[in-house]
């Protein structure tokens, strides 16, 4: 009789398969729910963010159960369009041209972060409206790697005007103010119909950080920033929304 050989037998390397098998389920099923809310929301109204969620949560924590969370949104064709050039003139300039990164201004975040000690982003529109949307804000490899293939999907599933309506109704304007419709109301008395550039760009100047840089009390910086995105609005021109198409 021939010896049978003895095969070693090492449980941890079955539970480790097993684990691989959950981790990849798991994935498969976020993915899953991924896509189709990201195709439900190419049509639907957004009832809410991620984000908004999370800043309710932290003041939750934070014994502030009476945090405000003031929401509305509105389409895109009652925002002035004012405001949605002037977002643009600030935040992304070539958001009509990119496909959701925009590699040139990433690269000059890059060196202008190397070079000084001030912190420059280089996120385009595309990819604040995924963070705001699908995820959670702060510093972390882990957001920033989930960031790119949710940006991606965005772009792939959704025309370039709704990355903008959604992006102007999740956005944070100020303390628990979410959207420009809501901001509009609460800053100026009217609707984000009837905005003025003058508004659209104060309004504009705050982001991404409207908690530091207050609408309602602007500081130098603000009142300069407001200056300059005027003057990338007139230089871009009304007609430059027409590549949104």
């Amino acid at each position: 009789m021939s010896k049978q050989k003895k095969i070693k037998y090492f449980p941890f390397l079955s539970c480790w398969h097993r684990a691989k098998a959950i981790i990849y389920r798991i994935f498969a099923f976020f993915l899953f729910i991924l896509v189709i809310s990201t195709l439900l929301f190419r049509v639907v109204p957004i009832p809410f963010s991620s984000y908004m969620v999370q800043k309710k949560l932290e003041n939750l924590l934070q014994g502030n159960i009476d945090y405000p969370l003031n929401y509305q949104w509105i389409n895109l064709d009652n925002i002035a369009w004012e405001m949605q050039l002037a977002v643009i003139a600030s935040e992304d300039q070539r958001f009509p041209l990119h496909n959701g990164f925009d590699w040139h201004a990433i690269q000059t975040a890059l060196q202008h972060n190397i070079s000084s000690r001030t912190i420059r982003g280089g996120s385009t529109i595309s990819q604040q409206t995924a963070k705001n949307l699908y995820l959670w804000h702060g510093q972390s490899w882990l957001r920033k790697g989930i960031e790119v293939p949710t940006t991606f999907l965005l772009e792939t599933l959704w025309p370039k005007k709704r990355i903008l309506e959604v992006y102007l109704n999740i956005a944070e304007f100020g303390q628990g103010i979410f959207g420009v419709e809501a901001a509009s109301q609460h800053y100026f008395a009217k609707s984000a119909k009837q905005l003025t550039q003058a508004e659209a760009a104060l309004l504009a100047a705050v982001l991404p950080n409207p908690i530091i840089f207050k609408a309602d009390k602007p500081s130098a910086y603000v009142k300069r920033k407001q200056m300059r995105i005027l003057r990338q609005m007139k230089l871009l021109g009304k007609n430059y929304l027409q590549k949104l198409d």
